[in-house]
């Protein structure tokens, strides 16, 4: 079908397609955001696996209309599992020029475009660095281009709306994902309830958007510019009850959980920061859970203040991106030192310094293992997916509260922001975490240990009898007191150390997709999940002897690593760094492994783990 193409709306037909990745793009205030997110929910409420993309600009106020302003969402809808918001769009909705320059290189030749004609006037043209108009130069002629007049027709749908006319423009998001709901099938319920909630308190914008969004989808129904719609059937899932969610909801709910089956309060004591604000925000709504959340003055205020809280008896935990890690090291530190639980989750971003802030990266990994001064060892995971956020957090304070042990936290940008069907669990099935403190005085020690963990016990300040001082320098074993005997100390570090290594117990077996041994292992960590999942699926068709193993654990290592990679001809670690996990391999197991480096604060994707690896087959 190409722009001007006339059928009758009678003889439209319905096209079943697999799988279809759509992007939104406009500017920072075009409501990108909103339609990707509101166009995925409708979608999983229909029945497909999903997986999203948000892109957000770096800057806060870009100049409008400027490829540094530019918002993007993508989403990966399907009849069968899917495990990446995927490589490139099939259909790409760009809603002014900047849009387009910055994301028309991602389209396939013949794929759908869909553009705002109205936008694309001289000045916008040369905010975003065309010479020519595109729409008139001949250089779409590859696509399937509808060009609409999506302003015009959002502005007749609300002539008499009584709204100003920068009002009425900020509703063609509305209309635009109107369209797209028609042209997929999607259920207008979702999206009319979401109005209804969102504009509640007024009424006139309520009723705007939802004309906005009817228009939208009528003119779709009723226009002779489209051929046919598409139809994406539902996938096959398991039974139960499924929500769709972001890494960072995941996260949260899966702390304000472990918090209940502990049966501790829930502290969190942070600092905004990108991507790990939304973590400070939502937990601020889980107050009736016994949740305090302290927005602090600086990193080293909230990391303090969450410490203080885990020295009390609570769940102590603190957020922040790489940026803040580096002012937190000194009282993680401390954490490590006093020997007392403390969640750290670090959403990475880009580095260094300020570096990429609303972009992805996976380059924190040696800061999170070694980034403290003195041999400070913590337990660092990394959780895979947006949905298995809710996972690590329940084991991120088992362990930290069994083992009496900061717990670094790695998830990124990506998976903070995408999204994917959730299966809420059953609570019957989750882990019983309950704490029980140190009321007994005979035979206590502040640092007397627990002889399978090594760990020392928690107490409340206060309990009669077991009054102590703990702090940061070097204490003496058992009693705590200060003491700067050489043997002491190294005594102290050797045991910090052995009780992180035995962490090792709680590590189950490592899974393999693919053969048990064979040419190539892909060995990732964290959000590179998706992408060498499904590359490696695709290999194993061809009848490649590829295999993949993803691991949770970054500190300490699961025990029976080095056996898997041994049984490999060539080890590929697939990373968003310079090379952070493919160094700890090649230092602890000497093995030959080679690295695959991606920062360019994108994922990974699926055809470049494809290339890579057959690359290296041919290589070998």
């Amino acid at each position: 079908m190409n722009d001007g193409q006339t059928t009758s709306p009678a003889s439209k037909d319905t096209q079943e397609v697999e799988t279809v990745v759509i992007r939104f793009a406009g500017d920072s205030g075009d409501g990108m955001q909103l339609t990707g997110t509101q166009f995925t929910n409708a979608s999983a409420l229909a029945g497909n696996d999903i997986g999203t993309l948000p892109d957000f600009p770096a800057e806060i106020r870009a100049p409008a209309g400027t490829l540094a302003g530019v918002s993007g969402f993508q989403v990966n809808l399907s009849h069968h599992e899917i495990f990446t918001p995927g490589d490139n769009p099939d259909v790409l909705v760009a809603m002014n020029p900047a849009a387009l320059k910055a994301n028309l290189e991602d389209l396939p030749t013949n794929g759908i475009l869909i553009l705002d004609r109205e936008a694309f006037s001289d000045l916008n043209l040369k905010k975003a660095g065309y010479a020519q108009n595109p729409l008139t130069d001949g250089s779409l002629d590859r696509y399937q281009l509808f060009s609409l007049d999506i302003a015009r027709m959002t502005t007749l749908a609300l002539k008499d709306s009584g709204l100003s006319n920068k009002h009425v423009l900020r509703c063609k998001n509305f209309f635009t994902l109107g369209l797209m709901t028609w042209l997929y099938q999607r259920p207008l319920e979702p999206v009319l309830n979401f109005i209804s909630a969102r504009f509640a308190k007024n009424e006139s914008l309520l009723d705007a958007n939802r004309r906005a969004f009817k228009a939208g989808h009528a003119f779709g129904e009723t226009s002779e510019m489209f051929a046919c719609q598409y139809e994406v059937r539902p996938a096959e899932i398991r039974p139960g009850t499924y929500r769709n969610i972001t890494g960072n909801a995941a996260l949260c709910i899966g702390l304000v959980t472990a918090a209940r089956r502990a049966q501790l309060p829930l502290y969190l004591g942070s600092y905004p920061i990108t991507p790990a604000s939304d973590i400070l925000h939502e937990l601020a709504t889980y107050k009736g859970y016994d949740v305090t959340t302290f927005q602090a003055e600086d990193e080293i205020a909230g990391v303090g203040a969450a410490l203080g809280a885990a020295f009390g008896g609570a769940l102590a935990v603190t957020t922040t991106s790489g940026p803040g890690i580096d002012l937190k090291s000194e009282t993680i530190g401390l954490a490590v030192k006093t020997e007392l639980p403390l969640i750290v989750c670090d959403i990475q971003r880009g580095g260094p310094s300020t570096g990429l802030p609303t972009k992805t990266e996976q380059a924190d990994l040696l800061a999170a293992l070694y980034g403290r001064h003195g041999d400070a060892p913590v337990v660092v995971l990394a959780p895979s997916t947006p949905s298995d956020c809710f996972e690590i957090a329940i084991e991120a304070v088992k362990i930290a509260t069994k083992y009496m042990t900061p717990v670094y936290l790695l998830s990124d940008g990506y998976l903070a922001n995408g999204a994917e069907p959730w299966l809420l669990p059953k609570i019957e099935d989750l882990p019983d975490l309950k704490v029980e403190y140190r009321t007994e005085a005979q035979g206590y020690y502040p640092y007397v240990r627990d002889p399978d963990t090594l760990s020392r016990p928690w107490v409340v300040p206060g309990t009669p009898g077991l009054e102590h001082r703990i702090g940061g320098i070097e204490s003496e074993y058992l009693t705590g007191n200060i003491s700067y005997a050489p043997m002491n100390h190294e005594q102290m570090v050797r045991l910090r150390e052995q009780k992180i290594a035995g962490v090792a117990r709680e590590i189950p077996p490592t899974e393999l997709i693919g053969p048990e041994s064979g040419d190539v292992l892909v060995l990732g960590w964290g959000s590179t999940y998706g992408a060498i999942t499904a590359g490696v699926r695709s290999l194993l068709k061809e009848g490649l002897a590829v295999s993949q193993a993803h691991i949770r654990f970054l500190n300490p290592l699961p025990p029976d690593l080095g056996d898997v990679l041994s049984r490999f001809k060539h080890v590929l670690v697939p990373e968003m760094n310079m090379g952070h996990l493919l160094k700890i391999v090649r230092a602890e197991y000497l093995v030959d492994a080679v690295g695959f480096n991606k920062i360019q604060g994108r994922p990974f994707k699926v055809q470049e783990i494809i290339s890579r690896v057959k690359k290296l087959l041919e290589e070998g």
